[in-house]
């Protein structure tokens, strides 16, 4: 794992213990690199409460309570899902704050107007969801390692 992503998890743990909060991810195109990269901060027991995995549409709607028409309605891989993975991993756990992510990591999978790189991100606390959509380029690990840090470093400004 690359030492800038380290260091980001390692923000995050900071800030979140000054805080006093719990974070959940729930991730899709990143299969748990944000957990990952989490927990291998020393001390994060302290923080992190648990990781979504939710990969499929289905695991989505079961896990987070992403209504199955939001996503007909706007694509799995969208601002308005991701959204709603973020406020479904706050309200099905005990986590006071999560950070979502969905997305095209490639190298297949684009579609019209979702090329090969989009992610979605969504970060939800007490009520408040913020959402982002960026198109990353790179090979499928650098798409996914731009999203992790993407995720942390959103992460932070959410909560400073």
């Amino acid at each position: 794992m690359e030492n800038d992503i380290l260091e980001l998890a390692a923000r995050v743990g900071k800030l979140l213990e000054s805080k006093r909060l719990l974070l959940a991810t729930a991730e899709s195109c990143t299969g748990g690199g944000v957990s990952q990269a989490i927990t291998e901060i020393p001390g994060s027991t302290g923080w992190f409460e648990c990781g979504f995995v939710t990969y499929s549409n289905a695991s989505k709607t079961e896990m987070l309570d992403v209504s199955a028409a939001l996503m007909a309605q706007f694509g799995s891989v969208s601002v308005e899902v991701a959204g709603a993975m973020a406020e479904g991993a706050v309200a099905n756990s005990n986590a006071d704050v999560a950070v979502s992510t969905t997305g095209i990591a490639g190298p297949t999978g684009a579609v019209p107007g979702k090329p090969v790189g989009t992610v979605c991100f969504g970060w939800s606390k007490g009520g408040t969801t913020y959402t982002e959509r960026l198109v990353f380029q790179g090979d499928r690990r650098a798409v996914r390692e731009q999203t992790v840090a993407h995720a942390l470093t959103g992460l932070l400004r959410f909560l400073e």
